[in-house]
């Protein structure tokens, strides 16, 4: 039998290749199931880009505290997704590690408790800013509104948990 032939080769590249990918996607599956990084910006003005580098195409420009989810981290830049999906490229120094929710439906009622039957310790509108407190295995996140309430909202409620 002896050696493969030369045109053969670049299939057995691809086949180590893929293998590489393979190992890159349980990477990628273990930081996921471990659970997503959010942080917020911090400026008034934090520009969203389209590539890492401030001479890119600018996206939009967010406002202080919008909560990004972080996908990844590189020498000064973050490339992150927000509550719409939408992905781009921040200064790394523009995010905070204060981390902050947005109700999804058109109103939540955040409770005493958590639980449904508990009383109503206010309530917030689609696209309200939380402070995320923390997330409870029972399907509940501890909320603090800005005006002072506090008191827990359905996990399935909130983006940025």
């Amino acid at each position: 039998m002896g050696e493969l032939p030369l045109r053969s080769r670049p299939a057995v590249r691809s086949i180590r290749a893929v293998g590489r990918v393979s190992l890159a996607l349980l990477a990628l599956a273990a930081a996921v199931a471990s659970g997503a990084e959010f942080r917020s910006t911090i400026d008034p003005a934090t520009v969203l880009y389209d590539a890492p580098s401030s001479r890119s195409k600018p996206m939009f420009v967010l406002g202080r505290g919008y909560p990004m989810e972080v996908m990844v981290a590189l020498e000064g830049w973050t490339k992150v997704r927000d509550s719409a999906g939408t992905i781009g490229w921040v200064e790394a120094r523009a995010l905070s590690s204060k981390r902050l929710v947005v109700v999804k439906p058109s109103v939540v009622e955040a409770r005493s408790a958590p639980e449904e039957g508990a009383g109503v310790a206010f309530k917030a509108g689609q696209g309200v800013l939380l402070d995320w407190l923390e997330t409870l295995p029972s399907g509940w996140t501890r909320v603090r509104h800005d005006e002072g309430g506090q008191g827990f909202v359905r996990t399935a409620d909130l983006w940025g948990t």
